[in-house]
């Protein structure tokens, strides 16, 4: 029997990767150096940041990886790791020209793709999805992650130049179905009774319903609604939703913008939930 990929997205990457090149092309000189909700970086730098990605994912799909001076026992040494490896690169690429950038994200964006289509949706991926508190991963998981980066990446970009684009069912609900994965983990640690329901949606017509249940050792995460009563119902509208997902708003301003029916305790760690490396 041929596997499903619970939340296919490789169709979506040359959707993704069309928008951008359309989105940066159509900049001028002041876009590029507006701020964004990923704080530090400007729009250039996170353009360089997506550069960076495919130059790395085809690096190694060539054969080539790069040796870790960094000792790595944690995930926050991992996590501060790749911030420094990160900065390092939108540092240098401050002397590169954004047309230059714009092009390379071209070139680069087809031959990262390519390499996407040769792994084995069901093999072990090279690196777990860490946020979403797993020590290995399946590739169909690593891909629909590195859609939500470069999805949430763009949608930075869109937000910081007053540009639309992304916010729609084809490829929003992908991104947020993946973050959801990180539920159970941020609950790992919250007391409930076994069978405690906790239901999550995100409003309009690209959103949808998730549920978090308390089974006997775990929180696991379902589409499908279970006979059981939901104590705690958390109501997100999608801008606030891949906004506190990707630590652009802070737990507080999230749950000032959004409504829990019920357990309040038990709905709001939902908005302590990351499901970015940080």
């Amino acid at each position: 029997m041929q596997q499903v990929i619970p939340i296919p997205t490789l169709h979506l990457f040359p959707i993704l990767d069309k928008l951008l090149i359309e989105l940066l092309g159509s900049l001028t000189a002041a876009d590029w150096n507006k701020p964004t909700v990923a704080r530090l970086w400007t729009v250039k730098d996170i353009a360089a940041h997506l550069l960076d990605t495919n130059m790395r994912t085809i690096s190694y799909a060539q054969g080539y990886e790069m040796a870790i001076a960094t000792q790595i026992n944690s995930y926050q040494d991992l996590v501060a790791y790749l911030n420094e490896l990160n900065a390092t690169w939108v540092n240098a690429m401050k002397r590169v020209s954004p047309q230059l950038i714009t092009q390379q994200l071209a070139s680069t964006g087809k031959q990262y793709i390519e390499h996407l289509n040769t792994l084995n949706p069901f093999e072990q991926a090279k690196y777990p999805v860490s946020w979403a508190g797993e020590s290995t991963s399946l590739n169909w998981f690593d891909i629909a992650r590195e859609y939500t980066e470069k999805w949430h990446h763009q949608q930075q970009i869109r937000d910081a130049v007053g540009i639309p684009g992304l916010m729609t069912k084809e490829l929003f609900y992908p991104c947020i179905d993946t973050f959801m994965y990180a539920l159970p983990h941020a609950y790992r640690n919250v007391d409930a009774t076994a069978g405690t329901i906790i239901k999550i949606t995100i409003s309009s017509d690209i959103g949808g319903d998730w549920y978090l249940l308390k089974a006997a050792q775990k929180w696991e995460l379902l589409k499908q609604q279970p006979a059981n009563p939901i104590p705690s119902e958390v109501i997100i509208d999608p801008e606030t939703t891949w906004k506190f997902f990707t630590k652009a708003i802070t737990p507080q301003v999230a749950l000032q913008k959004s409504s829990i029916k019920g357990d309040i305790l038990l709905g709001q760690t939902v908005f302590n939930t990351i499901a970015v490396m940080a």
